[in-house]
């Protein structure tokens, strides 16, 4: 899991939502990279697949968790942008999914109703949706 230090209150706890579900699934062998921000997260995605290469600690998913709060200027629909058009070419690209764990949201209150309110807990949603993409891959081949 690749995950982001901006908005760490709500990252930690995409992660730790994460941990929780697939924990109830005995999946104990996760690896956890941190990078500055969302912008960052299809790079760091794309360089952990590469240096897991060959070594039989490649990940049958990577889920990438991060959140972008609206400001008063257009960075955020950038940021937002670029996240989401990387993470979509990483899909494309490699062999194993990239979930898409990364809150695009007006105010802090949105992202709480994302970590177990109104609105479920998106790094547990995250997890279950890395582990169906793994079943449908192993039933593909």
């Amino acid at each position: 899991m690749i995950y982001t230090e901006w908005n760490d209150t709500v990252t930690s706890e995409l992660v730790a939502g994460c941990e929780r579900a697939l924990a109830r699934y005995n999946i104990s062998r996760i690896n956890k990279v941190q990078v500055p921000g969302a912008f960052e997260l299809p790079f760091a995605c794309r360089q952990y697949w590469e240096a897991t290469k060959g070594t039989g600690s490649q990940p049958g998913a990577i889920i990438a968790f991060g959140c972008v709060v609206r400001g008063a200027t257009p960075h955020f629909d950038y940021v937002c942008q670029g996240v989401t058009s990387g993470i979509t070419q990483l899909n494309l690209e490699l062999p194993v999914p990239v979930i898409f764990g990364v809150l695009t949201v007006d105010n802090m209150e949105q992202a709480e109703e994302r970590l177990g309110g109104a609105h479920g807990h998106k790094g547990e949603e995250a997890a279950i949706t890395a582990l169906k993409m793994i079943a449908l891959l192993r039933n593909l081949k």
